[in-house]
């Protein structure tokens, strides 16, 4: 009888413990693009360049505003798409026409590396002065994607979300 039971126990255990051993285990792979948040000194340049860029846009220098974008850069916003530095210069001008805006300040919360590229994450703010008085604010959320060029950080991408504005 002793013999059954340590027969029957040797069984159980075999059955959980044998087939634990012989599962495969799961390979995994290592995502080698991910994105790496970018150093320090990356990171207080961008926010010179975007200190930069409030202060023209609040000038409505709309050909100083586009010189902080690539050639052929591409700005996507609720109001409209504009690819290449003339067409956001063009861009620019409406704005500062249409809605006399004024106090803009930019806020960069991310900035991630990828390759030579650069991505920011972050927000801005700014005041409405028209078409439609009072003035009122406005702000949003803005992707942009810098590139190197020659010695300075341009803006290849930029994408603009407005949660509060025109």
């Amino acid at each position: 009888m002793k013999t059954h039971v340590l027969l029957a126990l040797v069984g159980l255990v075999t059955g959980f413990v044998v087939p634990a051993f012989t599962q495969e285990k799961e390979e995994v792979h290592p995502f080698l693009f991910g994105a790496i948040q970018a150093k320090p000194e990356i990171v207080q340049q961008l926010e010179a360049i975007n200190k930069k860029f409030d202060e023209v846009f609040n000038k409505h220098d709309a050909t100083a505003v586009a010189a902080f974008y690539s050639a052929n850069a591409i700005l996507s916003s609720p109001l409209g798409v504009a690819s290449g530095r003339p067409a956001i210069e063009e861009y620019y001008t409406d704005v500062f026409q249409r809605f006399s805006p004024s106090d803009r300040f930019t806020k960069i919360s991310y900035v991630y590396a990828f390759g030579d590229d650069l991505c920011a994450i972050g927000g801005w703010t700014l005041i409405i002065n028209g078409p439609h008085p009072p003035p009122h604010p406005a702000g949003g959320y803005l992707l942009n994607l810098y590139t190197r060029v020659v010695d300075t950080w341009k803006i290849r991408t930029a994408v603009l979300k407005y949660s509060t504005g025109p």
